[in-house]
């Protein structure tokens, strides 16, 4: 099947690798000729761990890249829209990209063809996207909505091994077409779901809202369990052993970041205004996630005796491990934090790096940040080290070397995934999120 994907960002780029990957001829299409030029030279523009393999295992055979829709379009039995929804001013998502690719498309389609809205679009969209295909008077074109459900730092293995495919139609035709496009992903056509456009439009942010909800009311637990002198540890074991509960997302932190939790929240609020409904729970806990960035500094600043002048190590940048995107990262809240409280900082992420720079830059940091590719290197002479973001290299830190390293001897988990007799026996102050603190075994 030939399929053009229209958009070569985070989602477009996975769905393309993907389907090309099941033995689909895939052309990716996107404006940008600087990043159509890295992405046949076998660069993927972000990390996503095993995409740039996928892509040099198919390009040129299987998946090609273009800027002409009308040659991707030509002979095609689906068109993917995965272009950007960014935000506007009052949280509602931006469908201009979306309905101009779909009237690109309706001018351009000759034959059958099956017009699909992967971007994570409000309810309402494919009915604005089958208007804009009428007023190009193309009736062959059938509009379905086929919401992702992609982990950053995991998304081949979502989109190859889905637990469930959404597909929003009411055209028993496209339905099939769309079925035999993710029949090699759906084996047991158990995780295949067939439902209203409107209801598929809902499900994306359904579940995103539900998965933030979780985090920001686990972390109101643990600002509970600060105030009470409990451990949340101790309390998300006892939680999450109900089975009707379980501990995915049960985790408490420094807060949700990235392009979708915080962006769908708001979009979801702003669409139920739209139609009169008010999302208070979506509301509050996009309120919620504010709190535990500003709950660690008020901690760092009683704990260290004031932050003007001292010198703060930060281990991560990218808002969650295995990614290197820091939209929206509680990490560079913090960190906007503590340079406005007086400190300098000196911060490392193995991936983000360079999207840290420019994240920071973008919210205004310019100064009072050092960053610094060496995890250890970026602590030397500091007076504290933050944990912002739960790498696997930042789990078991090499103790000693810390006490060797720092001036300091603090040691704050913004993420709770450091055993804390780590550091303590070392001679450091632990203090996590909503867990007492731990003092010095030594």
């Amino acid at each position: 099947m030939k399929v053009a994907v229209v958009g070569s960002g985070y989602v477009g780029l996975v769905a393309g690798a993907c389907f090309a990957n099941a033995g689909n001829q895939v052309v990716c299409v996107d404006v940008d000729e600087a990043k159509l030029k890295r992405l046949e030279a076998g660069q993927v523009p972000f990390f996503e761990p095993g995409l740039e393999d996928m892509v040099e295992r198919n390009w040129p055979k299987r998946l090609q890249f273009s800027s002409d829709l009308s040659a991707a379009v030509e002979g095609a039995s689906v068109a993917i829209i995965a272009v950007g929804t960014p935000p506007q001013e009052d949280g509602s998502a931006d469908l201009s990209y979306v309905l101009g690719v779909a009237r690109d498309v309706a001018r351009l389609a000759k034959e059958p063809l099956v017009l699909v809205t992967k971007s994570t679009v409000p309810v309402g969209t494919n009915a604005k996207v089958r208007a804009v295909v009428a007023e190009e008077g193309n009736d062959k074109i059938s509009v379905v909505s086929n919401p992702e459900f992609l982990k950053e730092g995991d998304a081949i293995n979502d989109f190859l091994k889905p637990d469930r495919v959404v597909i929003g139609t009411d055209d028993d035709r496209a339905f099939d077409v769309m079925s035999r496009l993710y029949a090699p992903f759906c084996l047991q056509r158990k995780n295949l779901i067939r439902m209203t456009p409107q209801s598929a439009e809902i499900v994306k942010y359904a579940a995103n809202a539900m998965l933030a909800t979780k985090i920001s009311f686990m972390n109101e637990i643990a600002r509970l369990c600060d105030a009470a002198g409990a451990d949340v540890e101790d309390v998300r074991m006892g939680v999450g052993s109900d089975n009707r509960i379980g501990y995915k997302f049960l985790y408490p932190g420094l807060g949700f970041g990235g392009s979708c939790f915080p962006k769908d929240l708001r979009a979801l609020v702003s669409t139920g205004e739209e139609l009169g409904t008010h999302m208070s729970v979506a509301a509050a806990a996009t309120n919620a996630n504010v709190a535990p960035v500003n709950d660690m500094l008020a901690h760092m600043d009683k704990d260290l005796g004031g932050l003007s002048g001292k010198r703060i190590a930060v281990w991560g940048l990218a808002f969650k491990p295995r990614t290197d995107d820091v939209r929206e990262a509680a990490a560079l809240r913090l960190i906007q934090g503590l340079v406005k409280a007086g400190a300098t900082v000196a911060a490392t992420d193995p991936e983000a790096m360079v999207t840290g720079k420019t994240g920071l830059e973008f919210m205004g940091v310019t100064d009072g940040v050092d960053l610094i590719a060496d995890q250890y290197d970026a602590v030397k002479g500091a007076d504290a080290l933050v944990i912002a973001t739960e790498w696997s290299e930042y789990r078991a830190p090499d103790g000693p070397r810390l006490k060797e390293l720092m001036r300091g001897s603090h040691v704050f988990d913004g993420r709770n995934c450091v055993a804390p007799r780590t550091v303590t026996d070392c001679g450091f102050h632990y203090r996590g999120v909503g867990r007492p603190p731990f003092e010095p075994t030594n």
